[in-house]
């Protein structure tokens, strides 16, 4: 599923591409996604976009008069095609703007095209998500008091969008490592100090994710077509039984959540 990385990666590809034009068409081939594609969302054709923003997983773009609110689902891609490119089976949603075409592929279709007149964050969908992670709103002492009283173990915690939000399975596991912490502990029980260590090392993470294209292990491609390879560079993660990068143990897999969680016991305590 696409996380953080991929969707700011997505973001800052059609960006350059979209911001200050104007939408010349709308094509729905497949209004039935995870959510019905509005009617409305067709008659986009004359709205100039303003800006194109990320919450989570979701990207918006303004549209002056309301928000276009785009999701990639578990299986989905916006790409950036020439006018005029044929679309594939999964290709459900054109967005042509000047000579570019915005399409999104979604095999699966679990992504969303949804279309808001309220500002986006208080949308069903936006308004209960956590704190980003990218932000300042995130540092030791708010990931801190966070999780204080919580019993749920740290992996599945930091996976939970309505605490802090994108922050996905490979992003947790290798998140943890660079911090050093088992991801068997309680959530509540982590001090201050290693909270700080906790929130540095997302951060580190996730810029390191997006400058490496995300994560493409099945269907994800950034809008220029080209797959991610962050997962290629990974500490932990999909590396079990293999020699930890760092003490020369061995890397251990265990089920957390029904997702698999990889660590090295001797590294993360």
């Amino acid at each position: 599923m696409p996380e953080l990385p991929e969707v700011e990666v997505t973001r800052l590809g059609i960006e350059p591409y979209v911001v200050g034009r104007t939408v010349m068409s709308v094509t729905v081939r497949e209004p039935r996604l995870r959510w019905p594609v509005p009617e409305v969302v067709r008659g986009l054709a004359g709205r100039v976009v303003r800006a194109v923003r990320r919450r989570g997983k979701y990207l918006l773009l303004d549209c002056v008069d309301g928000h276009l609110i785009l999701h990639l689902g578990m299986s989905g891609s916006l790409r950036l095609v020439a006018a005029g490119t044929q679309p594939g089976k999964h290709d459900h949603f054109d967005l042509a703007i000047g000579e570019k075409i915005l399409r999104l592929r979604d095999p699966r279709r679990f992504g969303a095209v949804l279309w808001t007149l309220l500002p986006p964050e208080q949308h069903p969908l936006i308004r209960h998500l956590g704190v980003e992670p990218l932000s300042r709103a995130l540092d030791g002492r708010r990931l801190h008091a966070l999780t204080r009283s919580s019993r749920v173990r740290i992996k599945p915690f930091l996976m939970d969008g309505h605490r802090i939000v994108g922050v996905g399975n490979i992003y947790a596991s290798e998140s943890l490592f660079l911090a050093g912490i088992d991801p068997r502990k309680a959530a509540g029980s982590l001090s201050v100090e290693r909270s700080a260590r906790l929130s540095a090392a997302i951060k580190r993470t996730l810029r390191t994710a997006i400058r490496a294209g995300g994560s493409s292990l099945r269907d994800f491609v950034g809008s220029d077509g080209a797959q991610g390879y962050f997962q290629r560079r990974a500490w932990v993660y999909d590396r079990a039984g293999k020699e930890c990068r760092r003490c020369g143990g061995k890397i251990k897999r265990i089920v957390q959540g029904q997702r698999a969680t990889y660590f090295c016991p001797k590294c993360q305590r």
